[in-house]
């Protein structure tokens, strides 16, 4: 099969390029359970001829929600676009209001969950979900109708040559999936994605991934319903590469050491939780280790690729990697070759870092609406550099606006927005997808982002202030944890920072602060105010003076996905965070 124009067609070119023992691996029960492409396929078209048997047509819209990562998601996926019907995939930490907005806007006739709790969620406003016939689960569950329970009817039905029917006459222009924007504002917009628009996607990103093909092991644990995640499975089904599925966010640290991957995608939160961590670690130290443990890591810090530092920096890279940096790559199972960043701006420090230790760590950019992939660095043929998001991929052309945007075209940009004709219009025009970053294209073709269009603001002196990188700058501090500047239309920028509490209450303990585990009192502390001060003090001085953090909050709670002040990809939720916490916004600027 050397023509892939449906998204359901790389499953099959897997099997008959590179037939896997573990297409997908999932951990049940403590023990890592393979399904084997052939297995993959046959459980595939069980549930085709299930769905058909049931009822569901082409274009009818299924909903997949499920909290982890699992081969049934992939599967369901598989078995619901090869008869021609549309997948819907949702977050499944959202709230009960946008579970309502999704379901109804996108007239979902049939739903698969992952579990019990998933089930309940959607059960106790079922009676609001127009659409809504059937709910599915991966999960037993009493009295629901299972995934196996399906496959098991699927394998007692004689109408596969109505799914093969069905299958043939998907067209590559079809519509394969309503992605609904996890949305940082507003209502959640259903990007419309064709199978031409990912599939395309994955051929031209996928020659960006340098892994030996049919023998290299992925670790997958960021959301399935990402559609940089989906992408990139899919890129591995194509690549045949072995997909193993982590149980939760919670135990990637532990899957990595059994798996071994070669390979992982990540959004920048989670790349800083690791090297945080090894910071920490090295704070334990002491004496002589302690002091070549930061040596190493400050030569790391400056890599660049290809030798741009000189041989002396060559020689001193050597000696670190032998005597300290080699030692992360093996606490991350010693094999992983690549790490991909996507989601949102990753720290220019990180990327040096982990590929200084022998892991290549590049940064992608893209959206949603361009399936995702715009630009993404490579370390191979001299496509690599430091402080941009790499080259456009074949078939995308980019060019920047006379006002900084980032605009594309490709056959990668989405068909519209789902009965929204209006909000199309406004970002597709004359062919280019118009982007709300800003950035620049160098010379050799490298593109590099500055901030978000709709997330700049000018204060009331008419200076324009790029919040995203102010925030990278100051999240190197190991006290903090997350920050959000703000200040539109104010004197000067401020910031509401989440403190780093496990950091905080060290420093605070060392430094005779007493009752420590008062969060409130701890961080109304003048100590602590001023220690915070100096912090940003220090990042400061990286800035314009009209960009400079003046004034700032110290929040006493845990930002999170469930509690409303991050997306599920782990951004901002910038008018949430800026409602929440509007008493300490007003104190801040004396409103």
């Amino acid at each position: 099969m050397n023509n892939i124009t449906r998204l359901f067609d790389f499953i099959e070119y897997q099997l008959e390029k590179y037939p896997q023992e573990a297409a997908v691996v999932d951990k049940r029960n403590g023990q890592w359970v393979k399904t084997s492409t052939q297995s993959y396929i046959d459980k595939a078209n069980s549930l085709s001829r299930a769905l058909v048997h049931l009822g569901v047509k082409k274009q009818d819209k299924i909903a997949i929600i499920t909290q982890n990562n699992r081969s049934e998601w992939n599967i369901t996926d598989t078995a619901v676009l090869q008869i021609g019907a549309v997948t819907v995939p949702i977050y499944p930490n959202i709230t009960e209001s946008d579970f309502e907005y999704i379901f109804n806007h996108s007239e979902c006739t049939h739903c698969f969950v992952s579990d019990q709790n998933l089930y309940q969620k959607l059960i106790s406003i079922k009676d609001k979900l127009t659409f809504l016939k059937e709910i599915y689960s991966f999960d037993a569950i009493a009295n629901v109708v299972s995934f196996n329970d399906l496959i098991e009817q699927g394998n007692k039905l004689d109408n596969q040559e109505q799914v093969n029917t069905l299958k043939n006459e998907v067209q590559a222009a079809d519509l394969a999936s309503i992605i609904y924007t996890s949305g940082t504002t507003g209502k959640p917009k259903g990007v419309m994605l064709s199978h031409n628009n990912m599939v395309k996607n994955v051929l031209f990103a996928s020659k960006r991934v340098h892994l030996p093909l049919g023998n290299t092991i992925t670790l997958s644990f960021l959301p399935c319903c990402h559609v940089f995640e989906r992408v990139l499975i899919y890129c591995y089904q194509y690549k045949g590469f072995s997909t193993y599925f982590a149980e939760s966010l919670e135990t990637v640290a532990d899957n990595i050491k059994e798996v071994r991957p070669n390979m992982m995608t990540v959004v920048p939160r989670l790349l800083e939780k690791v090297y945080d961590k090894i910071i920490a670690n090295g704070n334990e130290l002491t004496g002589i280790k302690k002091s070549l443990f930061f040596w190493a890591v400050n030569i790391a810090e400056r890599y660049e690729p290809y030798g741009l530092n000189g041989p002396l920096y060559g020689l001193q890279l050597k000696i670190a990697q032998a005597l300290i940096l080699n030692k992360f790559k093996a606490a991350l199972g010693g094999r992983l070759d690549l790490i991909i960043s996507g989601s949102a701006a990753v720290q220019a420090r990180l990327p040096r870092f982990f590929t200084a230790a022998g892991i290549n760590t590049v940064e992608g950019y893209g959206l949603t609406e361009t399936s995702p992939v715009i630009a993404v660095n490579d370390y191979v043929n001299g496509d690599y550099k430091s402080l941009t998001v790499g080259k456009p991929i074949e078939g995308v052309e980019v060019v920047i606006a006379e006002d900084g945007e980032i605009l594309t075209k490709s056959e990668c940009v989405m068909m519209g927005y789902y009965k929204d004709p209006e909000k199309t219009a406004q970002v597709i025009k004359n062919g280019y997808f118009h982007t709300e970053d800003i950035g620049e294209l160098d010379a050799k073709g490298f593109l590099r982002i500055t901030d978000r269009k709709k997330e700049m603001f000018k204060t009331s002196g008419g200076k324009y202030v790029a919040p995203q990188l102010l925030e990278n700058e100051f999240k190197k501090s190991p006290l903090i944890e997350q920050i959000m500047v703000v200040g539109d239309g104010e004197k000067m920028p401020g910031a509401f920072i989440q403190p780093n509490f496990e950091n905080l209450m060290h420093w605070a303990k060392n430094n005779g602060i007493e009752n420590t585990s008062d969060i409130n009192s701890l961080i109304n502390n003048p100590q602590i105010i001023t220690l915070y001060q100096n912090t940003l003090n220090k990042f400061n001085e990286n800035f314009g003076k009209w960009e400079q953090v003046k004034v700032f909050s110290l929040t006493n709670t845990v930002w999170g996905v469930d509690t409303g002040e991050l997306t599920p990809t782990l951004k901002l939720k910038r008018k949430f965070i800026k409602e929440k916490y509007i008493d300490l916004y007003q104190k801040m600027y004396n409103n």
